[in-house]
């Protein structure tokens, strides 16, 4: 009877026996999420780091190889022969194929596979057709290294992983979002991978970075290898289609022109951009024309795409693997690490195979020869029984046994016998000498390759070069960026306006008094007539004090911005004279301009954007006690201190009046301008190279590669590129340029010396001939310029050289002229000997002391407020500027650099 039954009645349980088989909801809930989210990571989302491979795509490439017969099919077909290993739907594997498609590397594609540019969709899985690609089947399949598992069903079999020998996972990349991680591995360039997988068996330890489909520029500075907190900037590729027009050639990854366009239109709503159109040209290549609003400035117009559109985009990496069945982050070093040990492990596992095969192909046509040549084969006519035939073999086989590397089983005799009787009645032993020969020798050669695998390696990767490496060279520019100051280039969308008696400031009081344009990115800055100074955000409306002198736009860092300013003490009764800058503040802060007593209040106020220092007329109260009650004072005669210098005395007496008297000049100094080549940026921080020391109307001159020149403003803001650069430096009208060119129409090569005669700005003019094919070769502002051009001479092999001073060869005429013949004979090389005569700096002038009343020491204040957030400025000489230099830094070429060149 059942132990549960007593007297045939079900036995009932307590409540206390009952709550033993009770399993809690919540510890339910935890095995099953675990177990979700492990099967999400590991069959899912995460690739595997054997082969590079998620298990949706390892099973479309399985179903791709059991169809392959050479041809195309249809890619509907390929969906339903890989959903007998995946057990999901048909979208997931379409959408995970055309992905795979679109990366142009494991499957030959035919029809609309879509545009991972435009962001177009492929056609319908039934319109579309794929095939492995030689690549595919040459580097992923290899059935005898492959370690197999059943599929879903049970039905059939499927890889575990493929025999990958390439760093197939960071030539592709992937994205994957599993529960509690997310794995992003970008795409890196084919060759490069190779060559780096070359370094390593090398023994160097390479640095890879990613390379990208859609081009563009990108800034791996902060990449990290891959792994988390690393971030890289990627930017579209922009020009200069005219002054009125920008042609965007590349787009950012993981963007599409549809978006891109859809940001700068939103952009340009919001008033941070200011542009007529956006047209989208593209077809074969991407070509996305901007037209430029009237007054806008293509550079930074260059800027604000950049700092306000799809046109500069941050990608954040994220480097996991399954490894073991385990999701590990790891640096992209070690991953192609770990690939090109596998590739070696391969190899050795296939050349082991191979070698294997080798010599048993070499003991059964040893055994063949042996068991026709010794006609062993007519001993066993007279066998009566199996068993028989299988002795007497092995009988006459005795001899030579020895000779073999293992023992001759039954199976091996059992394959003598099956030879056929025609084969035997045509046995050539000449032939079977030279088929032995031919298998010994390639055991030869596998035997050496496994002794000597890093070699082997080697070719083998260079071999994948050489086959597949064509047209997979380098897209996207490994490039610096500078970092972009939003405010500067955000264009001018607001108005700002002032109530000066009530203390208001913003863009919302259209009926008050109109200051500047402005953006709404913009701090601005108001100095009271109590001598208190604030900065703060611009909004509709802010409250900011009353009696407000000046109000304005306020920039950090502004070195050239000058207050002259003159208050009253209201301690002393003393008006005092000072000369400031403010170049950090904390925002919303007042800060005290004047000694801070209660009664102080400002006399007198200017704001002077490049340091002018006026002349101002001081009239006294008639009661005042002065003997001259009327005189002039030149703020040049003040040096500029910090925001928090009390100043110094002007007048005892009381003030009645104070009218301006003349408009000042720059006290300043020249701005001192570095060039740095890396971003094409110039820059104050001294980045770069200095090209010179910049005042009023001076101007940059800029000498391309296709033999034009054009005179350019000193603005931080312009945008110089460096590979089509030969020279670039503080315009001197006096110097004189030395050029060497090529004519493409009399293939000929010339030499001139010009000065330049035009002042148009941000103009190119051609110096040289605009014929097909023709190309500066060199250019220098130096006095002298000498070169050493190699000539070969008619029916003569070898090139003579000649010593040649540009100067002895043509004087100075103008920009126009065609110039003279470097040389008589066919040139074949130049190179630059050296150049002198480049130093033309100027000197600067010391600025001249105060001459004002200085302040008695008790009465001045610490220039350091305690507790400010502030930097002052004190009268710091600026560094004089040295001299232009020689070689690269003026003639676009070092000394001895060999300019060699075939037309």
């Amino acid at each position: 009877m059942d132990n549960h039954e007593e007297n045939g009645k079900p036995e009932k349980y307590s409540g206390e026996d009952q709550i033993h088989d009770v399993i809690p909801v919540s510890g339910m809930y935890e095995d099953w999420f675990l177990e979700y989210a492990s099967y999400v990571i590991l069959e899912r989302a995460v690739p595997a780091i054997e082969d590079g491979f998620k298990p949706v795509q390892r099973r479309i490439m399985h179903a791709l190889k059991e169809m392959d017969d050479g041809r195309f099919n249809k890619v509907a077909n390929v969906i339903g022969q890989t959903m007998q290993y995946h057990p999901h739907g048909d979208a997931s594997i379409g959408d995970a194929m055309v992905n795979m498609g679109q990366k142009e590397l494991l499957i030959e594609t035919q029809g609309n596979w879509g545009d991972i540019r435009t962001g177009d969709s492929a056609a319908a899985p039934r319109y579309i057709e794929a095939r492995l690609s030689k690549f595919a089947l040459d580097v992923v399949f290899n059935a005898q290294t492959t370690n197999w598992q059943v599929s879903y069903d049970g039905r059939k079999r499927e890889p575990v992983t493929f025999p990958v020998k390439f760093p197939l996972l960071l030539a592709q990349g992937v994205e994957g979002i599993a529960v509690g991680l997310s794995t992003k591995i970008l795409p890196h360039n084919f060759c490069e991978l190779i060559k780096a997988s070359i370094d390593i068996l090398k023994g160097k330890k390479p640095k890879i970075y990613p390379d990208f489909p859609t081009g563009g520029m990108a800034d791996f500075s902060d990449y990290n290898q891959g792994m988390r907190g690393g971030r890289i900037k990627v930017r579209a590729r922009i020009e200069e289609y005219d002054k009125k027009t920008l042609v965007i050639r590349d787009i950012p990854f993981s963007t599409t022109t549809t978006n891109l366009i859809e940001s700068i239109i939103k952009a340009n709503d919001k008033g941070k951009i200011k542009i007529k159109k956006v047209v989208d040209n593209t077809a074969r290549d991407v070509e996305i024309l901007v037209s430029l609003a009237p007054g806008q400035s293509p550079d930074i117009t260059i800027d604000a795409l950049y700092a306000f559109t799809d046109c500069e985009l941050s990608i954040s990496p994220n480097s996991c693997v399954i490894i073991d069945d385990k999701p590990h982050f790891m640096p992209v070093g070690e991953i192609l690490q770990r690939n090109t040990d596998q590739t070696v492990d391969l190899l050795t596992r296939e050349l082991e195979i191979r070698r294997h095969e080798l010599m048993e192909k070499i003991l059964f046509s040893s055994l063949e020869k042996i068991f026709i040549e010794n006609r062993i084969y007519r001993d066993i006519e007279e066998c009566e029984t199996w068993e028989a035939v299988i002795s007497t073999i092995d009988k006459g086989l005795d001899p030579f046994k020895p000779q073999f590397y293992r023992e001759i089983t039954e199976d091996d005799i059992v394959r003598l016998t099956e030879i056929k009787i025609k084969r035997i009645s045509r046995f050539d032993s000449f032939k079977a000498d030279e088929l032995l020969k031919r298998l010994q020798d390639e055991l030869a050669e596998t035997e050496y390759n496994l002794a000597n695998i890093t070699e082997y390696a080697i070719n083998y990767y260079q071999g994948l070069l050489e086959k597949y490496g064509k047209g997979r060279e380098r897209k996207t520019e490994i490039r610096s960026f500078d970092a972009i100051n939003t405010t500067v280039v955000a264009a001018n969308n607001q108005k700002l306006y002032v109530n000066r008696a009530d203390g208001f400031v913003g863009y919302g009081l259209r009926k008050d008094e109109f200051v500047c344009d402005c953006s709404d990115l913009d701090d601005i800055i108001v100095i009271r007539k109590d001598g208190k100074c604030m900065v703060s955000r611009i909004a509709e409306k802010v409250f900011m004090g009353k009696d407000i002198l000046h109000v304005g736009v306020w920039k950090k860092g502004d070195d050239r911005m000058t207050y002259n300013m003159i208050y009253l003490d209201g301690k002393t009764g003393r008006s005092m004279v000072k000369r400031f800058q403010i170049t950090a503040i904390t925002r919303d802060k007042e800060y005290d301009l004047t000694k801070g007593h209660k009664n102080s209040r400002v006399l007198y106020l200017s704001a002077n954007p490049n340091g002018e220092a006026e002349i101002v007329t001081v009239k006294l109260t008639s009661g005042s006690k002065a003997r001259i009650k009327i005189f002039d004072y030149d703020f040049s005669e003040l040096e500029i201190k910090g925001r928090g210098a009390g100043g110094n005395i002007l007048t005892k007496y009381p003030v009645r009046r104070i009218d301006l008297k003349a408009e000042g000049v720059s006290t300043l100094s020249g701005l001192d301008i570095w060039y740095d080549d890396s971003v094409g940026r110039l820059n104050k921080d001294e980045r770069g190279r200095h090209i010179g020391n910049f005042n009023g109307d001076d101007s940059i001159l800029v000498i391309y590669k296709d033999g034009s020149y054009e005179l350019t403003s000193y603005e931080l803001t312009n945008r110089y590129e460096p590979e089509k650069i030969i020279l670039i430096e503080r315009f001197d009208s006096e110097k004189v340029i030395s050029a060497v060119y090529y004519d493409g129409e009399s293939k000929t090569y010339y030499v001139k010396r010009f000065q330049i005669e035009t002042s148009t700005l941000n103009k190119r003019f051609g110096f040289i001939s605009e014929a097909g094919g023709s190309k500066l070769l060199l250019a220098s502002t130096a006095e002298s310029v000498e070169v050493e051009v190699s000539v070969q001479k008619p029916k003569s092999k070898s090139h003579d050289k000649e010593i040649v001073k540009l100067e002895d060869i043509i004087d100075v005429k103008g920009w126009k002229a065609i110039g003279n013949k470097l040389s008589s004979e066919k040139v074949k090389k130049v190179e630059l000997l050296s150049e002198s005569g480049t130093d033309t700096a100027k000197k600067k002038k010391d600025k001249a002391p105060s001459k004002a009343e200085s302040e008695p020491k008790e009465d001045k204040p610490d220039n350091n407020e305690s507790g400010s957030e502030i930097k002052e400025i004190e009268n710091k000489e600026p560094k004089k500027s040295g001299g232009s230099g020689k070689g690269k830094e003026e003639g676009g070429y070092n000394i001895g650099e060999t300019i060699e060149f075939d037309f």
